[in-house]
């Protein structure tokens, strides 16, 4: 860069310097704004799902603990560990699923305003939202699936004793 410089203010001593950044310096420069803010989203996003996992534990495993009583009974009278954890992970899903179905309208009706800010992508598009569901889906599992795991380890017989 300097030998070019050099050259060209040897030919005309009155031309500006030359810009010596490269080509993808520049575009870096450019696209700093941008990209913060999809790390900032995708920041956030993920401190979003870590909260609602965290927040649907907290839930099953209390309604797991308030039911306690019922779990040993259901073990007394023969239920085995796949029927407690299917209970319990069905209530926990059922949680889910109506909050998804809640997220999905609302991110539907939220997208015309972060139209203007994609490129390249629809605001509707199907595999972003499909993405989205399967991820909380598999968050919410994970969530459900350690409290479930408890109840199978409650005995019956002190569970009929406790209240």
């Amino acid at each position: 860069m300097n030998a070019l410089a050099r050259e060209v203010h040897a030919l005309d001593p009155n031309l500006a310097p030359l810009i010596t950044d490269r080509l993808q310096d520049q575009i870096d420069l450019i696209s700093y704004s941008q990209r913060l803010a999809v790390t900032l989203v995708a920041l956030f996003g993920g401190m979003a799902l870590f909260l609602a996992a965290i927040g649907l534990y907290a839930v099953v495993s209390y309604t797991v603990s308030q039911g306690t009583r019922e779990l040993g009974l259901r073990m007394a009278l023969g239920a085995g560990t796949r029927d407690l954890i299917r209970l319990v992970m069905s209530r926990g899903l059922l949680l889910t699923a109506s909050g998804v179905a809640i997220g999905v309208v609302a991110a539907i009706m939220l997208t015309r305003l972060m139209g203007g800010m994609l490129y390249k992508v629809s605001p509707h598009d199907p595999l972003a939202f499909g993405c989205a569901v399967v991820v909380i889906t598999i968050a919410s599992l994970t969530a459900c699936f350690l409290p479930a795991w408890r109840a199978t380890r409650i005995d019956p017989v002190q569970a009929l004793r406790e209240q």
